[in-house]
């Protein structure tokens, strides 16, 4: 991408009659076609283009796909499970990772985590927990969660609350 490129949309087009023949293409194509067709066209002129070395910039969308369908999205706000009893469990959690956070700097100065880390994150990771993250348990080799080490102890405090961890 040139220096000038950001501003191309910007200046007089330099033929005006084959960028409307270009366009006029496009409609014609759209209208008796499609839009698929349509859409294959441009596909194919933009790898061609790339194929020529002619620069354009990057795409402002991604082919990300939203993989819950709308029929499964009842309300606008749909939750899974028990809304109020996940934020009443949320709530130990943060209180025990508090704890934690405090009981070990009592021990020694500089342990422990940011506590605003993991408290700004603990809705994200208690829905991918209660509702998404999956282990081996199906013959797969399950989900890999890699946590910022500042929220580890709100981590810790869920896996004690479970009782996998103890004191």
């Amino acid at each position: 991408m040139g220096f000038d490129d950001e501003y191309v949309d910007q200046l007089p087009d330099a033929d005006p009659a084959e960028t409307a023949e270009w366009l006029e293409s496009l409609d014609a194509v759209a209208s008796r076609h499609g839009p698929g067709r349509a859409e294959y066209l441009l596909r194919r002129l933009l790898a061609h283009s790339d194929e020529l070395g002619v620069a354009l910039p990057d795409a402002t969308s991604t082919p990300y796909v939203n993989t819950i369908g709308l029929a499964d999205q009842e309300a606008r706000y749909w939750f899974p499970g028990d809304y109020e009893l996940e934020k009443w469990i949320r709530r130990y959690i943060r209180w025990n990772a508090a704890v934690m956070v405090v009981k070990a700097n009592t021990a020694a100065e500089g342990i422990g985590g940011h506590l605003a880390t993991f408290a700004s994150s603990a809705a994200l990771y208690d829905v991918g927990f209660n509702h998404f993250f999956r282990g081996k348990d199906d013959g797969t080799p399950g989900d890999s969660l890699y946590v910022q080490g500042h929220a580890a102890p709100g981590i810790y405090a869920r896996a004690f609350l479970e009782g996998r961890l103890d004191e």
